[in-house]
C-alpha cells in the first residue's frame, strides 16, 4: 500500500471559510485532476468534496513533502495568492501507505466528521469517486481501496451505535428550523440542488412543509427535486427576478463567491420588512457578510453547529472505540486481499502462454504423432492436454498466492 496517498484539508486544521478555496467545481474537475494527473505521473485519483474537508485520494510513487504539496496546490490553479500557500501548506493533513487507508476508513465511517455518525459522508465519497471513475481518472487499485471503505463504513454502521441517533451537519440545521416553529405553509427558496440540500428538504417534506421554490445553475437538477417535493423550478439567475416572497432561504452551493449578495436579497424581500431565515450550509458561505450585518434574520450556518459537533463526539467516545476495531480489523484483512491480488495481476498472463504452449506441441513438434493416432487416441489425448492445462493454469496461481499470504 507504499503507493496509496491522501492530501486532506479538513476543518481541524483550517478555517471553514478558507477551506472553501479548495473547493473544485464541477465544470473544472475533469481539467483540474487530468492537469494533476499529468504533472505528477500519477496513475489513479479521486477527489472529495464536502462541507468541512476537502481530500484527494491518489496513488503516487513520491512522497509527499512540503515542497510535493505545495507543488501540487499550485498546479491545481486554484485562485489562492501565492503568499497564503505557505500558510495552507502548514495546515495540510498528508497520509501515506497504512496511514491513508486508515484515515480513508475513519472518514467513511464518519469518526473524522464534523458530527460523528452522519452517514451522509459515505454516499459522498462513493459518489466523488464514482464521477471519477466514470471520467476515467481511477483503476483497479482504488476500485479495490474503495470496495474496503464501503465494507467497512457497512460494519461500523451495522454493529456500532455510533449512527444509531444520527446527528448530521443537515438534521443539526433541520432541528434549529422545528426550534423557529414555522407554520408548514412557510415559503422556502431552495438555492443548490445538491445531496445537502436534498437531504434537507427530505426533513422538511416528511413534516409537512410543502411550498417549496428551488434555483439551481444546472436547471434539471433542480426540475428533479421540484418534482420530489412538489414545487418550482428555476435556473439560478432568476434568483434576481423571483418576487414571490419567501420566509426561509436554504442554501448550498459549490460557489466560491456569494450567491445572495445584499442587492439580491433586498430584491426577494421586496419591500417585506419581517424577520427571516437564512440557513446557509456552504463552504464558503453562499451568504454575504453584509446580508447578515445589515438585515433582521436568524443565520444558521456551518460553523455554528460545530459546539453542539464535539459535544456529541464526547457522548459517543465509546462507539468511537468500537468502531475503530472494526476499521483495525478491516485493514488486517485488507492487506492479503491486496497482495493477492497483485499476484493475479502478475500471472494474468499464464493461461495465455499455457495455451500458446499447448497449441504449439499439438500442431507444430507432436504434429505427425499424432496424425498417425486413430480418432478414439486423440479424443483421450485432447481430453488430458485440456485437463492438463486447466491444472497448470490454477496450481501455480494457487501456489504463489499461499506463498505471498503465507510469508507475509
Amino acid at each position: 500500500m507504499k503507493f496509496l496517498k491522501v492530501i486532506a484539508f479538513t476543518h481541524k486544521h483550517i478555517d471553514l471559510k478558507d477551506l472553501g478555496k479548495f473547493v473544485i467545481c464541477n465544470e473544472t474537475l475533469e481539467s483540474s485532476l487530468d492537469r494533476v494527473k499529468q504533472h505528477f505521473d500519477i496513475p489513479e485519483i479521486f477527489y472529495v468534496g464536502t462541507c468541512n474537508r476537502v481530500e484527494f485520494v491518489f496513488t503516487a510513487e513520491q512522497s509527499l513533502d512540503s515542497e510535493f504539496v505545495r507543488e501540487f496546490i499550485q498546479t491545481l490553479n486554484l485562485c489562492i495568492p501565492q503568499e497564503q500557500i505557505d500558510n495552507f501548506v502548514s495546515q495540510v493533513s498528508v497520509y501515506e501507505d497504512i496511514e491513508a487507508l486508515n484515515h480513508l476508513l475513519r472518514i467513511s465511517c464518519s469518526l473524522e466528521s464534523l458530527v460523528v455518525g452522519e452517514k451522509e459522508i459515505l454516499a459522498q465519497i462513493r459518489k466523488a469517486y464514482e464521477t471519477c471513475r466514470v471520467a476515467g481518472f481511477t483503476g483497479d487499485y482504488l476500485r479495490l481501496i474503495m470496495n474496503r471503505v464501503v465494507k467497512t463504513a457497512k460494519e461500523v454502521y451495522t454493529h456500532t451505535g455510533i449512527a444509531r441517533k444520527p446527528i448530521s451537519v443537515v438534521s443539526l440545521a433541520y432541528r434549529k428550523l422545528r426550534e423557529l416553529k414555522m407554520c408548514t405553509n412557510a415559503r422556502v427558496l431552495i438555492i443548490g440542488a445538491g445531496e445537502t440540500n436534498k437531504n434537507l428538504s427530505k426533513y422538511l417534506q416528511k413534516h409537512k412543509y410543502s411550498n417549496f421554490a428551488i434555483f439551481n445553475r444546472t436547471l434539471s437538477k433542480a426540475e428533479v427535486l421540484a418534482e420530489e417535493l412538489g414545487g418550482r423550478a428555476f435556473n439560478l439567475e432568476e434568483l434576481k427576478n423571483y418576487k414571490e416572497g419567501f420566509d426561509v432561504i436554504i442554501t448550498c452551493t459549490s460557489a466560491t463567491e456569494p450567491v445572495i449578495t445584499n442587492e439580491i436579497y433586498q430584491s426577494l424581500l421586496n419591500g417585506d420588512t419581517s424577520k427571516k431565515v437564512i440557513v446557509d450550509l456552504a463552504v464558503p458561505n453562499d451568504t454575504c457578510c453584509t446580508v447578515i450585518e445589515k438585515n433582521p434574520l436568524t443565520f444558521i450556518e456551518v460553523h455554528s453547529l460545530q459546539e453542539i459537533a464535539n459535544s456529541n463526539l464526547q457522548e459517543r467516545y465509546e462507539e468511537l472505540i468500537f468502531a475503530e476495531r472494526i476499521i483495525d480489523q478491516n485493514i488486517q484483512e485488507f492487506k492479503p486481499v491486496l497482495k493477492q491480488r497483485r499476484i493475479e495481476i502478475a500471472m494474468r498472463d499464464v493461461p495465455e502462454k499455457i495455451k500458446e504452449i499447448k497449441e504449439t506441441a499439438i500442431n507444430r513438434i507432436f504434429a505427425q504423432d499424432i496424425e498417425s493416432m486413430d480418432e478414439n487416441s486423440r479424443e483421450v489425448l485432447a481430453k488430458v492436454m485440456n485437463y492438463m492445462e486447466k491444472k497448470y493454469i490454477s496450481v501455480p496461481m494457487i501456489m504463489a498466492k499461499d506463498i505471498l499470504i503465507n510469508n507475509s
